[in-house]
């Protein structure tokens, strides 16, 4: 059995581990209010931008887009977006699953997958897969500048446009409360044809009128699309990383509380056994001194 010292110090050091996982549970709690509602604030224009798009594809479209292009699958491209840091519980870990089970099933059909990295963790697991990463990029922080990221996307895009690609995915975790995060992959190109609630307009023909020219505000609506999308998944995936820190760091919190009153519970019982060995030593002592 242990002695008392090594007890104590053992309680110590996971004091301190304790006051260490509290602070950063904090701060995971005040970085996690500013940046769900970053996250928040952005659905709308998302949301209101996929309409535009279901809208605009459900007419018929006189400028044909390779956007909007269905092609035979030979390969695809991904874009994966993880954190920088860890200390945020199974979030990279449920994410990184599910896109290799998803690489696997494309490479069982024969078809390859080009991967564009947002997030250390990522490029720390993909680098040891024989996976081909076209960009990578790290350190993003809590608050993400799309100038900052539109580059590291347009080398996808370019890859598409010049049917090197023939679709792109992108996989985040979604954010759905403090204590859910979803690990989700959506498909970005081609788009998907719009599913009106009005059936009359399925069969009936028609188009906007475009000013200055179809081809240029289409080309424009559906950069600023792909933008948003890849915009937004970033915000959901920094709200779902603190939320989950703060459930890891609370949870390790609880667990050391835990252990600290087990060690208490085994040093009080070390330390009774001692006086009681130290009492018995006593009494036999002072017994064979009135013997004698």
């Amino acid at each position: 059995m242990k002695g008392k010292k090594e007890i104590r110090n053992q309680i110590k050091s996971i004091t301190n581990t304790q006051k260490i996982t509290k602070a950063m549970e904090m701060v995971a709690v005040s970085k996690m209010r500013k940046t769900e509602y970053r996250m928040r604030a952005g659905r709308p224009y998302s949301d209101i931008i996929q309409n535009v798009i279901n809208h605009v594809m459900a007419g018929s479209l006189e400028y044909k887009h390779s956007y909007l292009e269905n092609r035979v699958v030979n390969r695809i491209g991904m874009i994966i977006v993880s954190t920088d840091r860890g200390l945020c519980g199974s979030l990279n870990t449920n994410l990184f699953k599910k896109s290799i089970l998803k690489i696997e099933d494309w490479k069982k059909n024969n078809v390859l997958c080009d991967l564009i990295l947002f997030g250390l963790k990522s490029f720390s697991f993909f680098s040891l897969y024989n996976e081909n990463i076209l960009s990578k990029k790290s350190n993003i922080g809590d608050h993400p500048i799309l100038l900052e990221l539109v580059s590291d996307v347009k080398i996808i895009l370019k890859k598409y446009q010049n049917n090197e690609i023939d679709r792109i995915y992108i996989a985040y975790n979604k954010f759905h409360n403090k204590l859910l995060q979803y690990p989700t992959i959506n498909q970005l190109l081609p788009l998907g044809n719009s599913k009106s609630k009005n059936s009359a307009i399925k069969t009936k023909k028609w188009d906007y009128l475009y000013e200055p020219e179809s081809k240029l505000i289409l080309n424009l609506l559906f950069e600023r699309y792909i933008e948003s999308q890849v915009y937004q998944s970033i915000l959901e995936n920094i709200a779902s990383e603190q939320a989950a820190r703060m459930v890891a760091m609370k949870t390790a919190t609880d667990n050391s509380g835990n252990v600290i009153k087990d060690l208490q519970l085994i040093y009080n019982k070390v330390r009774q056994s001692n006086i009681t060995q130290e009492l018995t030593e006593i009494v036999a002592g002072a017994s064979a001194v009135s013997v004698n």
